[in-house]
């Protein structure tokens, strides 16, 4: 009596919350662990999470830092010596004119999403998204009761931003206020080149717009260099980047990212995590400290292993009838356009990935992501972590032409889960 009580009386969630979408890799990844418990061989595909060890002095000097009793509060904005070094490493890597009152620390690269449209958006105001995105930034720009408005990246331009959608957004949108970026680009490996961040500073200088340019593969460029919009002049002041030890230094686990802007735009977010994170932890900040510092050779050879992995999976991609996969250009994702594969066996994008996943073998599977995990414009492709072993990805290519000939099998699997099928063929 007293749970159905207790039940009856609790409060409505809001529409916000009931229409909360998640990042489906981890729900494939979750799918991925339960199989694996239960026997199933699984090739992991699916989740962007580095394979190797943190770098080497990120974790001698966590460790140290927890011997040190670093376990209490710091400045909301970050710890002095943090900040400094993100600034530098900034300057010396992507010639960003940042000094440490730039920086504000937090836990991982996703929550400066939150952080910059509750900057900067307001109810009705439009905000511009590339499409495939990543699954995160709608919701963040939902929260704030403001506007989508998608534009899309093709394969034919090698899935970078044009400028053109960036200046109808802002002639035509009835209230243009953000606009997201991301170079290096999940999920489909394009980058946005440094005269595409020319072109697009020169479309949104002085005008009423700020730009949120997400950074996370910054060290994961396979053909020329990173370049950020934040090194472009004056975009300091119009411009929040957003960068994460996830990748780099292999550091998922620790969530630890920091953003940079202008110093009136920094202080708007520290008092953000003033207010819901009261700060990121001293300790995880240390070893992000020393990562920065010392750990840039060993985060470039272990790049260098991410890129043999990335080439190893797109040429044997390239090799399955119905796939196209574009030369490695940045990320450890590859983005197979699979749309002739999928319009021959009548079979969704993502509604192919569960299948190799969960039924095209008893014992064997591999994990990946339809494209549409990404939004509508990702229909038709697939995306490839690269996190696993040399050889286990050997397997999943060795794996996939026999899964796509079990015709009996992908049969069956439609006719169990008939939302998967392709109600119109892809173009």
């Amino acid at each position: 009596m007293l749970q159905s009580q207790a039940a009856h009386t609790v409060g409505q969630l809001s529409e916000f919350a009931k229409s909360l979408n998640v990042e489906t890799a981890f729900t494939v990844l979750a799918a991925a662990k339960k199989l694996k418990a239960a026997g199933k061989d699984v090739v992991e595909l699916e989740i962007g999470d580095s394979p190797f060890n943190s770098t080497a002095a990120a974790i001698q000097s966590g460790l140290q830092a927890i011997r040190d009793n670093q376990s209490h509060y710091c400045p909301s904005p970050g710890l002095p010596e943090f900040r400094d070094s993100a600034a530098r490493f900034l300057q010396r890597e992507f010639a960003i004119p940042a000094v440490a009152e730039n920086i504000a620390v937090g836990p991982g690269a996703k929550v400066f999403e939150q952080f910059f449209c509750e900057a900067f958006l307001n109810p009705g105001d439009g905000c511009l998204v590339f499409s495939p995105h990543f699954p995160t930034y709608i919701p963040n720009i939902q929260r704030r009761g403001a506007r989508v408005v998608l534009k899309p990246l093709r394969q034919e331009t090698e899935f970078r931003p044009q400028a053109a959608d960036i200046e109808d957004f802002l002639n035509n949108d009835p209230a243009p206020r953000g606009i997201f970026l991301n170079s290096p680009h999940n999920p489909t490996g394009g980058i946005t080149t440094e005269q595409d961040l020319r072109d697009i500073a020169d479309l949104v200088r002085g005008k009423n717009v700020a730009v949120f340019s997400d950074e996370p593969y910054c060290h994961m460029v396979w053909k020329g260099r990173h370049h950020s919009l934040l090194a472009q002049p004056g975009m300091l002041d119009q411009c929040v980047a957003a960068y994460t030890f996830s990748k780099s230094y292999s550091m998922s686990g620790w969530r630890l990212g920091f953003c940079a802007s202008s110093r009136e735009i920094t202080d708007a977010i520290s008092k953000m995590i003033n207010t819901t994170l009261s700060c990121t932890p001293p300790i995880v900040q240390l070893a992000g400290r020393a990562a920065l510092d010392q750990d840039s050779r060993e985060r470039d050879e272990t790049m260098l292993k991410f890129r043999e992995k990335v080439v190893l999976l797109t040429e044997g991609l390239n090799r399955i009838e119905g796939f196209s996969v574009l030369d490695p250009t940045a990320t450890f994702y590859v983005f197979p356009s699979v749309r002739p594969v999928c319009n021959r066996l009548g079979i969704t994008s993502h509604g192919l990935a569960l299948y190799l996943l969960e039924a095209a073998d008893d014992n064997f599977g591999v994990a990946c992501l339809g494209g549409e995990c990404f939004g509508e414009a990702g229909g038709g492709f697939l995306r490839f972590s690269c996190a696993e072993p040399n050889d286990r990805l050997q397997a999943a290519l060795d794996f996939i032409p026999q899964a796509l000939g079990r015709l009996d099998r992908i049969a069956k699997w439609l006719d169990e889960r008939p939302h998967f099928r392709l109600q119109q063929q892809y173009v």
